[in-house]
């Protein structure tokens, strides 16, 4: 069994990625479930109700969100009625949505966490009790769970991987926009990759117009951002499973830019 995920779809660059390339990643890997992180998709920050469907419509079984699910009031409207959409499960009591959905691939669940961390980032209830207990639930109906952990920092990455090592298929870091070269298999066969890296811009900075973002590190000034234009990128991650027992096999790294191409 293979899984898909492609990383922090950034404004409309992202979006016109995922729609030239992931029918052609789909046809090269032929994943049995393809997961996607939309918490920037619509201008860079936040997801619309036409984002989702497109990213539905163009080959997605779930998308994944991060710290910027609710900059778009539009998500409020729909995101209890998008069962394939998934928010920070450690978002406090009483938000909308929920933080564990479950897909299906010829009768074979595959559950999928999305978290925050808390390091550089609000301090929003705890990731690593949170998944205890999603981790817990999902295992009564599958051990194929994925976790995608949308956090700032490689430390408390790395310490959710190894936290959850043996009880869960992957967890796969989010929101740096910059991908990682320190794809493994953990000792207990839990998939780990620090930051699947970004979809959208390429010339920009992470995302931004490159003259805003050096503007405000030469000012200190607040700046509002605005998207990259020109060539873009796509990144993400493929992960091979033993669907028995839920254990990854292999993770394998995908980023396709102009510097790296891509043999399809």
């Amino acid at each position: 069994m293979r899984l898909l995920f492609v990383g922090d779809v950034y404004g409309r660059i992202g979006r016109q990625m995922i729609q030239e390339y992931l029918p052609r990643l789909k046809s090269t890997y032929r994943p049995s479930i393809t997961i996607i992180n939309g918490e920037n998709s619509a201008g860079g920050k936040g997801i619309t109700e036409e984002i989702y469907k497109f990213f539905m419509e163009t080959g997605a079984d779930v998308v994944t969100l991060g710290n910027h699910a609710w900059d778009h009031k539009d998500i409020f409207e729909f995101i209890d009625s998008a069962k394939r959409l998934v928010r920070p499960a450690n978002f406090p009591e009483g938000a909308p949505g929920t933080g564990l959905v479950f897909t299906n691939f010829n009768g074979q669940e595959v559950a999928v966490i999305n978290l925050q961390g808390r390091v550089f980032l609000p301090a929003i209830d705890c990731p690593f009790k949170k998944a205890d207990e999603l981790v817990a639930q999902a295992r009564k109906r599958t051990p194929i769970i994925f976790v995608d952990f949308h956090a700032e920092t490689t430390s408390e990455k790395l310490a959710m991987g190894w936290y959850l090592d043996g009880r869960v298929t992957a967890v796969v870091g989010t929101h740096t926009h910059v991908q990682t070269a320190d794809e493994r298999i953990l000792p207990e066969g839990t998939a780990l990759l620090t930051d699947v890296g970004m979809t959208g811009p390429y010339n920009g900075i992470i995302g931004v117009k490159r003259e805003i973002v050096i503007k405000r590190f030469l000012t200190s000034l607040p700046a509002r951002f605005e998207s990259e234009t020109g060539a873009g990128q796509l990144s993400g991650c493929v992960i091979d499973l033993n669907p028995e027992t839920g254990k990854a096999k292999k993770i394998q790294r995908v980023l396709i830019n102009e510097d790296h191409s891509f043999e399809f």
